[in-house]
């Protein structure tokens, strides 16, 4: 399968725990692999004092999961070191997921116990998913999360992510969509941009300026290849001597210039006098260094026309992982009836019973709850908003959802849902989630 950028994905049946295939044989092997059964990915709570938290990954998800098969290279691979028996190798020649996934929609805002995944088929299908699942959603949500408080603290600046080298290389194109979707501007990654048709920037590090024997050899170069309007990193030796270097050569078109280091708020005052000064108004500052959602928020009484982030970024600022859980939440028994099933461990718990969630919204539109509904759909009051999206039927993929596509979608998704939710979600001040996650029951 490709996205709408032509990428083909590889098989992705081996991004998975061995675990999930003993249970699997142990399960054929009682005759309860074939039960019908619902699983449910939700976070118990939001990292520590976040308000809310963002959904991301599931179009990567959703082709991954297209692609879990297991060709010769992994049956082999099984067989020469024991992991499964003959019966099981069997089942998995022919695997494929044939059930029906529905969930919050990409860019969607989530809470805790939010049923924000729930996955539907058979016990041998759905139980291998597990680790891929998680391993997705819990990356790309935690990017997006932090990217979404990030682009708020910004208060409509643009951002740009750029912090591919401060991660693995696979997890850098992922954390580029992620943060696209949750408003970012642009990235650097190359690899983002072609896979889902995101934009990317860029122009020069420090290293060319270095190469050349004056900063102003260096500009003169930069700018006879990339044009006036190019962006100059004008703090490698002395910032007041770069940007006027930068002007005389590109004069009042240069497009911006690029600070780096140093007290970036006192920097960007005074570097903004001496290109109005010097008839640069419409010069542009970017600022760069070590940035996340503190020092944007930090920044905003400065000039200052965008923020270049990385590491904070891509680390999900101070919450690597989103703690999602997958969990069995119901089964069939022997006659063919579904019934709930949750575990009950000390701070581990689950409630079981297939679920059903929308977001209760007041006159003005504003939300005031999730409401998820336990066997039964919620009542909706008439303005409410049902969460799941159908993302799968019959193991074929709802078009839409996944792609080029499925980024612009979910981005407009993000805009959306952060419209929607009060006005406490903009503060980065530790708090309760935004809205309560209220149970309805049969």
């Amino acid at each position: 399968m490709s996205t709408s950028a032509g990428w083909d994905h590889p098989r992705t049946s081996f991004y998975t725990d061995h675990y999930e295939l003993t249970m699997l044989q142990a399960s054929l092997h009682s005759g309860a692999a074939h039960r019908k059964s619902v699983f449910e990915a939700f976070a118990r709570r939001l990292p520590d004092g976040r308000r809310y938290g963002i959904v991301a990954g599931t179009g990567r998800l959703l082709e991954g999961i297209a692609n879990f098969r297991f060709g010769a290279t992994e049956l082999d691979f099984l067989a020469r070191t024991g992991v499964v028996n003959d019966q099981t190798l069997e089942y998995l020649a022919s695997y494929r997921f044939s059930g029906d996934i529905w969930g919050y929609a990409e860019g969607e805002a989530y809470f805790p116990n939010s049923p924000i995944l729930i996955v539907e088929g058979t016990f041998a299908e759905a139980c291998m998913l597990e680790t891929y699942i998680l391993s997705v959603l819990n990356h790309d949500s935690a990017i997006a999360s932090a990217a979404s408080r990030m682009v708020s603290a910004a208060h409509g600046r643009p951002c740009i992510e750029m912090g591919s080298r401060r991660t693995h290389e696979e997890a850098a194109a992922s954390a580029a969509r992620a943060a696209v979707i949750a408003g970012f501007d642009s990235t650097s990654n190359l690899e983002a941009g072609a896979r889902y048709g995101i934009k990317t920037v860029g122009t020069a590090a420090h290293s060319f300026t270095l190469l050349h024997d004056t900063e102003r050899d260096a500009f003169e170069a930069q700018i006879a290849a990339l044009g006036e309007g190019t962006s100059l990193l004008v703090d490698t030796y002395d910032v007041e001597a770069a940007v006027r270097t930068a002007v005389d050569l590109a004069g009042h078109r240069l497009g911006a210039v690029r600070l780096d280091s140093g007290d970036l708020v006192d920097q960007a005052q005074w570097v903004r006098r001496l290109l109005d000064d010097l008839g640069n108004e419409d010069t542009k500052i970017v600022v760069t260094s070590d940035l996340d959602e503190y020092a944007i928020a930090a920044l905003q009484s400065a000039p200052v026309d965008s923020y270049g982030v990385g590491t904070s970024l891509v680390t999900g600022s101070g919450a690597p992982t989103a703690s999602m859980v997958y969990k069995l939440v119901s089964r069939t028994d022997d006659d063919g009836n579904f019934v709930s099933v949750a575990k009950a461990a000390k701070n581990k718990a689950s409630v079981g019973g297939r679920k059903y969630a929308l977001r209760k919204m007041n006159e003005h539109g504003i939300a005031t709850a999730e409401i998820v509904g336990v066997g039964r759909r919620p009542d909706d009051d008439g303005n409410d908003r049902p969460l799941l999206q159908q993302f799968m039927k019959n193991g074929e993929l709802v078009p839409g959802w996944t792609g080029h596509e499925g980024v612009l979608r979910a981005r407009q998704r993000h805009a959306d849902s952060m419209a929607e939710l009060p006005p406490v979600v903009n503060r980065l001040q530790r708090g309760e989630a935004a809205i309560p996650t209220i149970y309805e029951e049969n």
